[in-house]
């Protein structure tokens, strides 16, 4: 047996017994140097409790930074934040890690990820900064968590942080990740033993999936977005859903989401595309899917807007969700349909065939045709704009009010909504 083979085997008996979990998120961040552009790249997929997600545009208070972020829908108020961007061209997201604590027995504090990230993005302009927040604030912090973030100055890292100390890792530096990026689900490098953690089978697929971008020449967020947010690969079975020897084999139209990156918990998926050091960081761009990835729309969002300048589908609405989250969220629950029983690992099961099939009728296929139309309408503004050296926040407007009707349009007539 390869040195390879006996660490899959031990990871996969490790996953059973603990990656039954909903907060399992799995994110990259990307030098400039991989990118076709020069400009760096973080994503993040969320997993979460929370039903669903949509962006809020928070204002400038005095001695602070205005923001945009992802948020949990139905609620009154908005403290926490799941992955942002900053007027300053700062960005921070998050993934859980349940190993970096030093000491299993260690208790004290109150801190929330979704509190530490909404506060950075008021006060920081650069990794350095958020290096410096964190030493000003009061212990213990209240966190076990790797924070990735991304400012608009080319800085890129990791933070694995627990509740008194924290770990900094460059993706700038050649010694810390010699391939010019880093991989983070649900464990750290730093604390107790990586077994300890969780996500390890989406921490192979991720990297993996980086691998095959770079060898290709795509790091892109067109590949992020189509590859590892709607990914459906567990790298130590060797099983790919979306690949002919799944579809075209007589089996049935159940699979199980335990380890894929895509998963019922999955709440939003997000591809910060930073600037380079010598552009405006009001051109940062968000590539966002607000709500389950495998039946839901990617489109673009910019902070410089403010809240009009968010796309109609991707903020609240009268019920306190964003419209096109309810329907995305709404279409996984079609296809979560085993009810034979409650428990939770039934609740894991799920229509493949309703999301991807041979016939190209699949929600999933629908969504990424869709995408195909309504991404280069953004991406031949944002290059305009990139040229001109700031985002046209009117044409903004006008674009967005058009990709709003067409999204609802293709939703009601392809979906029924």
């Amino acid at each position: 047996m390869s040195k390879f083979t006996k660490i899959a085997a031990l990871l996969l008996i490790i996953f059973c017994a603990t990656e039954a979990i909903s907060s399992a998120c799995t994110s990259v961040i990307i030098s400039g140097k991989l990118t076709p552009d020069g400009r760096p790249l973080m994503w993040k997929n969320r997993d979460t409790g929370s039903d669903q997600n949509m962006y809020k545009y928070f204002p400038a208070e005095e001695g602070k930074f205005s923001f945009v972020a992802v948020v949990d829908a139905h609620a009154d108020k908005h403290t926490l934040v799941w992955i942002g961007t900053n007027s300053e061209g700062f960005s921070i997201m998050n993934t859980m890690s349940y190993n970096v604590k030093r000491d299993t027995l260690e208790t004290g504090g109150k801190g929330s990820n979704g509190s530490f990230m909404k506060k950075a993005l008021e006060v920081c302009k650069t990794v350095d900064d958020f290096e410096e927040f964190l030493k000003r604030q009061p212990q213990p912090w209240g966190v076990t968590t790797n924070f990735g973030v991304l400012d608009a100055k080319g800085g890129a890292a990791y933070f694995e942080v627990n509740y008194h100390e924290y770990f900094k890792y460059d993706v700038n530096d050649p010694a810390v990740a010699p391939d010019g990026y880093l991989v983070r689900s649900n464990y750290s490098l730093n604390g107790r033993p990586i077994e300890e953690g969780r996500g390890h089978a989406r921490y192979i697929a991720a990297d993996e999936m980086v691998k095959k971008a770079i060898a290709e020449g795509t790091v892109t967020p067109d590949f992020i977005l189509k590859n590892m947010a709607r990914n459906y690969c567990n790298p130590l079975i060797g099983m790919d859903l979306k690949s002919d020897a799944i579809n075209k084999a007589k089996t049935g139209p159940w699979a199980f989401d335990t380890d894929f990156i895509t998963r019922k918990t999955t709440t939003s998926s997000v591809v910060i595309q930073g600037v380079r050091p010598d552009e405006n960081p009001e051109l940062v761009t968000l590539w966002s899917i607000i709500s389950y990835p495998g039946t839901t729309v990617a489109v673009p969002v910019w902070e410089c807007g403010g809240q009009e300048g968010l796309p109609r589908m991707l903020k609240a609405n009268f019920s306190k969700v964003a419209p096109l989250g309810e329907m995305g969220y709404k279409m996984k629950e079609s296809i979560y349909c085993w009810d034979y029983d409650d428990t939770d690992n039934v609740k894991k099961y799920f229509r493949w065939d309703m999301l991807w099939n041979n016939q190209g009728t699949g929600y999933l296929q629908k969504v990424l045709k869709l995408e195909k139309e309504v991404l280069p309408v953004y991406q031949k503004a944002l290059e305009k704009w990139q040229k001109k050296g700031q985002v046209d926040v009117k044409e903004l407007k006008k674009i967005n009010d058009k990709i709003d009707d067409k999204i609802n349009k293709f939703y009601q007539e392809e979906f029924g909504f």
